[in-house]
């Protein structure tokens, strides 16, 4: 079993910076950076956080990410942009463009940015909680290299392709975050570190048999669309919407580069009060629907909880004992310190 430590927020994303600006990025990018990546292990969520840490060292390394990449807009219209990422951070990009969608929206109610040429955003959830803590709604999504089967198929076509969904909820926020797959790479990957089967069928091996087994999983790149075959369908329609409203590469196009790079991403933003819905109003409604959720009867040893509401709970919890980080990957990123 792993060992796990807890470190203090403000340490990890000091860290995070100062390691992204020796390796070239700007002092304010690194910063923007290195918030996202520890936000998500203070979310509980270390897989997208300072697990991928390393491997986005890794990406910066073989020039797939470009330290001192700008995006550039090369389209506007009062509530929709479209951005060239110029293979910059994907988690700099993102954060953005979203920035620029909630700019749209306060403005005008709704506003919209597809973004091309852009690289992988890390925590999906990061930028729904960006909208949320705005006031608006927040909807956004990106696609990957083919990682998942179509439905029905045997070799990975489709990609588990991250959809967020964010309302804005008292000082709190509701947010999906889901990929295409019953458990994301990430997920599967903590797994396989710590030896331990998933609760559920991840995915299939390479006899076509339903498996818990990451390893198994992982090796073929078969992992289960969640919905099945409605999953499946989901996952192409977000691909050749990203690619399609920013003008950029479809899952297939980048599966043909054999790395994971110059992806596509769209985001939404809806403002319900410059929409003519005052918050206290859509804060009632969330209440009244999560107060009818949770008297729902459970099975036994079940909870139920809403989207994004365990995350609110690791956070403070986090802030307060220390980030839980895995010891030998936080050796392994502290030893990146020049």
């Amino acid at each position: 079993m792993d060992t796990i430590n807890r470190i203090p927020f403000e340490i990890l994303k000091t860290t995070f910076a100062n390691i992204l600006i020796q390796r070239g990025f700007e002092a304010q990018k690194a910063k923007i950076c290195a918030e996202l990546f520890a936000m998500a292990s203070l979310d509980g969520v270390a897989s997208h956080g300072l697990n991928r840490f390393p491997a986005f060292l890794e990406q910066v390394d073989k020039g797939m990410v470009v330290p001192e990449a700008e995006p550039k807009q090369e389209f506007s219209l009062p509530i929709m942009e479209r951005w060239n990422g110029q293979l910059g951070a994907g988690m700099y990009n993102a954060s953005l463009a979203m920035k620029k969608a909630v700019s749209m929206a306060t403005i005008n109610g709704m506003g919209c940015v597809a973004l091309r040429n852009t690289n992988h955003w890390m925590r999906a959830g990061n930028y729904g909680w960006q909208a949320a803590e705005a006031g608006c709604i927040g909807i956004c999504f990106t696609n990957t290299i083919p990682n998942m089967p179509a439905w029905g198929g045997k070799e990975p076509k489709l990609g588990n392709n991250p959809l967020v969904i964010g309302l804005p909820y008292k000082n709190k926020a509701v947010i999906l975050d889901t990929a295409m797959t019953q458990y994301s790479y990430g997920k599967m990957a903590i797994y396989k570190r710590s030896g331990e089967q998933l609760p559920y069928a991840a995915g299939f091996d390479a006899k076509g048999k339903l498996s818990k087994n990451p390893i198994e999983v992982i090796a073929e790149k078969l992992p289960l669309p969640i919905g099945l075959w409605k999953g499946a369908g989901l996952s192409l329609m977000l691909d050749l919407l990203a690619s399609g409203l920013s003008d950029g590469q479809t899952t297939h196009e980048i599966g043909r580069q054999q790395e994971e790079f110059g992806v596509s991403q769209f985001f939404l933003c809806i403002h319900p009060e410059v929409m003519g819905i005052p918050k206290t109003k859509l804060d009632e409604k969330i209440e009244h629907t999560i107060a009818d959720l949770k008297k729902s009867k459970v099975f036994d040893r079940m909870d139920i909880n809403y989207p994004g509401e365990q995350s609110f709970i690791r956070r403070e919890e986090n802030l307060r004992l220390g980030v839980p980080v895995d010891a030998d990957i936080w050796e392994k990123v502290c030893r990146m310190i020049v």
